[in-house]
């Protein structure tokens, strides 16, 4: 059967068929020898192997190992950051704190698209509580009408923002790059964001629903269209696999942010350029704060020039003192300062250590360091999948993005490599491993719990080390608590147009008989 199947085939190409199409080499399947993108052969399109496009806002942090945890004596007496080795995964963070500016960009967006009543909780809901500032005991009064609205602050982290909105920002940074991307590209029309714009409402775009055919939008018509169907004809709803959407914007891990505040590249005297030259991994004694140990006074430039003496971070220098005397002012700022002041670490990162403590993705434990991975650490998955229980064409909630629920532990049960959805609590706090916590009675720990790394502008310097670690629940915030974003990088873990290659590649060697 399969051999007159071939022979029509072969038969086919001769009278009517591209003869030039089935002699080519490029782009040929090792596993059939079948082309790709070729409509003659089935017009299974793939797309060439790149490295992934830094999203805007984001720096390149090559992945590595690291000595995660506490770096001098624990002086708080907490015993929470109990050192470990890990490796983290290379990823991208953003080069500075999220600041008013970009927040208000946010909330303008929700204010337009759920311009209608019916939206007036998530309006509400997504904006900062400015109430932060707010002291019995101290003027803080402008801070709270002007500091998240004045132009004077518009890179000045965003605060009072709890754990759930910075994570909602994320998704909604997500599908707007997504969305410029794909207008960029020609795959929709310029006219969308107009749509949108005027109360659009559920009928937004969203990346994980367009991905799924849930939204569809307003096509455009792209000069230049390398995206085929089967049949050979211009496809202009794009696939992931195209390689033009960016993957998701999300909050960091803990040990992603503790690996890129230390910014251990700048350790090494040689990095890697080729196959030819590499560096000798070199990780001297760990710092104490997020840039390199240089002198004596590790919170003080000491190199020789006009910045010698100067404050590297904003933090309390002491009890009453925020800022220093006046003539000199230590550190030039009494509250937060700008995103891009203060001295950037080994990644180019601003303000990894003081100015504002930020959010991170894991739910906290005291002993998180000691339970998790040795890859990629992190807690806090609830693994989750699509509600399709309302049918094709009706999986998007009232804001348009995909319903998800929790996977059925019924379904898992002969899984070995996770039986439960709700990981959140894995061997701390389940029956597996008789721990459990009594929140409000025995603790303040609570599975809402969220991570705060980096220390702030109200903090001494023990905290601004990144190994420092405490938490809020997911739903405060804070006039000390900012976020800045996160997003993996796929692929090959060093970034670069030569730098694509996942493993070490020898010299063919012809095998002796």
């Amino acid at each position: 059967m399969y051999t007159f199947l071939l022979a029509g085939l072969l038969v086919s190409c001769k009278k009517g068929g591209s003869k030039s199409s089935w002699k080519k080499k490029d782009g040929t399947s090792d596993v059939t020898g079948w082309h790709y993108n070729d409509k003659d052969q089935g017009g299974y399109y793939v797309a060439k192997p790149k490295d992934i496009k830094t999203g805007p806002g984001l720096v390149f942090v090559q992945g590595g190992t690291f000595t995660m945890g506490s770096t001098e004596e624990d002086v708080m007496g907490d015993n929470n950051n109990f050192p470990r080795r890990v490796t983290v995964n290379s990823f991208f963070i953003d080069k500075t704190e999220v600041a008013n500016v970009h927040y208000r960009e946010y909330i303008h967006w929700i204010e337009n698209v759920f311009s209608d009543p019916q939206y007036e909780a998530v309006v509400q809901g997504a904006k900062p509580d400015t109430l932060v500032w707010r002291s019995e005991l101290a003027y803080n009064e402008p801070y709270v009408e002007y500091y998240f609205r004045h132009p004077s602050y518009n890179y000045y982290p965003v605060v009072g923002v709890t754990w759930r909105q910075a994570h909602d920002f994320c998704i909604w940074r997500t599908d707007r790059v997504n969305e410029l991307a794909l207008i960029k590209s020609g795959y929709q029309n310029k006219n969308l964001i107009k749509q949108e714009m005027n109360g659009g409402g559920q009928d937004n775009f969203n990346t994980k629903s367009y991905l799924m055919g849930e939204y569809e939008g307003v096509p455009g018509k792209p000069k230049k269209n390398p995206l085929k169907d089967a049949q050979g004809r211009p496809r202009t709803t794009v696939a992931f696999e195209d390689g033009i959407l960016f993957p998701d914007y999300r909050l960091p891990t803990e040990a992603e942010w503790e690996y890129a505040a230390l910014g251990l590249v700048s350790e090494n005297p040689a990095p890697r350029r080729s196959e030819k030259k590499r560096g000798e991994e070199l990780i001297a004694n760990k710092q104490i704060y997020a840039w390199k140990n240089d002198g004596y006074d590790n919170l003080r430039a000491t190199k020789k020039g006009a910045m010698q003496g100067a404050m590297l971070a904003n933090f309390k220098r002491g009890n009453g003192d925020y800022m220093g005397v006046s003539g000199g002012l230590n550190d030039r700022s009494a509250i937060p300062a700008s995103v891009t002041s203060f001295f950037p670490n080994g990644f180019g990162l601003y303000n990894m250590s003081g100015n504002v403590s930020e959010w991170v993705a894991d739910v906290y434990r005291p002993n998180s360091l000691l339970d998790v991975d040795d890859i990629n650490p992190y807690r806090g998955n609830v693994f989750m999948q699509v509600d399709k229980s309302g049918g094709e064409g009706n999986m998007r909630d009232s804001l348009g993005r995909i319903k998800m629920i929790p996977e059925n532990d019924s379904a898992l049960a002969d899984r070995r490599n996770y039986q439960r959805s709700y990981a959140i609590n894995y061997l701390d706090g389940d029956s597996a491993s008789r721990v459990f916590y009594g929140y409000g009675v025995t603790t303040l720990i609570s599975d809402q719990s969220r991570v705060i790394k980096g220390g702030s502008w109200l903090d001494m310097p023990y905290w601004l080390s990144p190994g420092a670690r405490r938490f809020y629940e997911e739903y405060e915030s804070s006039a000390t608590i900012g976020f800045r974003c996160a997003m993996t990088h796929y692929g090959a873990p060093e970034s670069g147009s030569t730098k694509t290659k996942t493993g070490n590649f020898f010299p063919k060697r012809r095998q002796k008989r």
